[in-house]
């Protein structure tokens, strides 16, 4: 193994704890390594293409985000490609990606696990051109996650508060999708020939799953992979909002099985499906999210897998 040359990126509004300490564990813990390191803020534009030339002069050997999922997945989307391990110290409200790849809160154990080195490839994907490495949403989760970027405190308290006060002003949005045949498989590429199934539902949110979780354990996509080239399609259809709550909660202990014929299952409030690309019409202009962060919504989405789009360091 190379000798390690680490930057840590520390997020300093991500989450609810204070970075200082963090800093200090962080030199404390890479001095005792003897690894040579560097720690630069995030960057508030989201944008790291100023890392690619670093890599390469500096000899860089592994990116380590401390923040949550937004900033992990753009760091992701500037690295996806690149020769460079990415670890991560969860600092964020959810933590979505690092749960779902095993990675601890706790910010020693995180360290740990950066310090063996054993990374792994995952999937990425794409959504308009826009870069994911967890879980987008269309619609209700989205409505949530524009409202919980507001709030001045972050955590898990505030999202529940802002989720129960959206969860009885929900209303179910027209979506039309269009699917390669053969969903099941590797082999559909949504090239939009004619062949694709296609179906219309009214629906209160799709998410689109690469990891299993919104976040805290919350896992939407419960046979979800990160590395199986494959996005886990996640619909909770029309019904009231008792029936609503009562599926999600079911979906979310597994009670749905992955059906492999969406578009035939009428009865099912959640349709629950993997296909490595998707297109979605949004006729009603249902609210987007990537990552946890709101993006500006549109009228089609066209989303694809990107097979292993990074190496990340996991237990």
């Amino acid at each position: 193994m190379p000798k390690r040359n680490i930057i840590y990126l520390i997020n300093p509004i991500s989450g609810t704890r204070g970075k200082s300490p963090l800093q200090e564990l962080i030199r404390q813990k890479t001095e005792e390594k003897n690894f040579a390191y560097s720690i630069l803020p995030t960057n508030i534009e989201g944008d790291y293409a100023f890392l690619l030339p670093f890599i390469q002069q500096a000899a860089v050997t592994d990116i380590v985000v401390c923040g949550g999922d937004g900033t992990v997945s753009a760091v992701a989307a500037a690295l996806s490609g690149v020769d460079v391990r990415v670890g991560i110290v969860p600092m964020g409200s959810g933590n979505g990606l690092a749960f779902a790849a095993g990675i601890p809160k706790d910010a020693k154990k995180a360290l740990e696990i950066v310090f063996a080195a054993k990374a792994s490839p995952i999937d990425g994907f794409l959504i308009n051109g826009q870069f994911s490495c967890m879980l987008c949403g269309i619609g209700f989760d989205a409505k949530v996650a524009e409202e919980f970027a507001e709030q001045p405190k972050r955590g898990l308290q505030t999202y529940i508060r802002v989720t129960m006060r959206n969860f009885f002003n929900a209303r179910p949005y027209p979506f039309l999708l269009r699917i390669p045949a053969g969903i099941g498989s590797k082999s559909g590429d949504g090239s939009g020939t004619g062949s694709e199934p296609s179906f219309r539902e009214e629906a209160y949110f799709i998410s689109i799953a690469n990891g299993n979780q919104f976040g805290n354990n919350f896992t939407i996509a419960p046979k979800a992979s990160l590395s199986d080239g494959l996005l886990d399609i996640v619909i909770a259809k029309r019904t009231n909002r008792l029936r609503f709550l009562l599926s999600v909660i079911r979906q979310v202990l597994g009670g749905y099985r992955i059906q492999p014929q969406p578009e035939k299952l009428g009865k099912e409030k959640i349709l629950y499906f993997q296909t490595p690309t998707l297109v979605i019409e949004n006729p009603g202009e249902a609210p987007l999210h990537i990552d946890g962060d709101p993006k500006a919504s549109a009228s089609e989405f066209h989303i694809s897998v990107v097979p292993n789009a990074i190496q990340l360091i996991q237990p």
